[in-house]
């Protein structure tokens, strides 16, 4: 029985060009802790990686019920910048938010949860290239590769994808 036996993890990643790596190695952690995995897109159709890898989603973005799961995950990946300024993505993260639960993102994904409105206040991490975007959604930029603060777990890429995977679960435990 791992840490998470019981528990629901959604992560959401884009309908073409997600990053690999930041789906594949928290996914490891969190199945080998027990947890149970859905994926959500904005296309049921297989979304392919940055480096080619291939993922059937489970479920559209526009079916998900944030408080149907313990944590709600953005992966990153030039393709996640379609969430920036989604509402159906910026609902579900308020959602998964105010119900309790933990919302996380990495690489360039946190933009989604500043843009949402929950980074205010908050320290929080994301790909260089986007600190800026997340400051302007009132975020404490402290450089961190990895920032929990609360129930928000937010990293700035593929090198931290294990380190945010454990951090994740750590948040989840709490």
């Amino acid at each position: 029985m791992g840490k998470l036996s019981g528990k629901k993890i959604l992560m959401i990643i884009a309908k073409d060009q997600f990053r690999d790596e930041e789906y594949d190695e928290p996914r490891k952690i969190f199945e080998s802790e027990g947890a149970s995995i859905t994926v959500a897109s904005s296309s049921l159709n297989k979304s392919k990686g940055m480096l080619g890898k291939i993922v059937q989603p489970d479920i559209l973005i526009s079916d998900v019920k944030a408080q149907d799961y313990d944590a709600v995950i953005f992966v990153g990946g030039y393709g996640s910048s379609e969430y920036w300024d989604n509402p159906t993505a910026h609902k579900i993260a308020k959602d998964a938010y105010n119900a309790g639960k933990v919302v996380c993102a990495i690489c360039i994904a946190p933009v989604t949860l500043a843009r949402a409105g929950l980074l205010k206040g908050k320290k929080a991490t994301v790909y260089p290239s986007e600190i800026d975007k997340i400051k302007a959604g009132g975020a404490i930029y402290g450089g961190a590769d990895v920032e929990k603060d609360g129930k928000i777990v937010t990293a700035s890429g593929p090198a931290v994808a294990s380190q945010f995977g454990k951090k994740v679960v750590e948040a989840m435990l709490e």
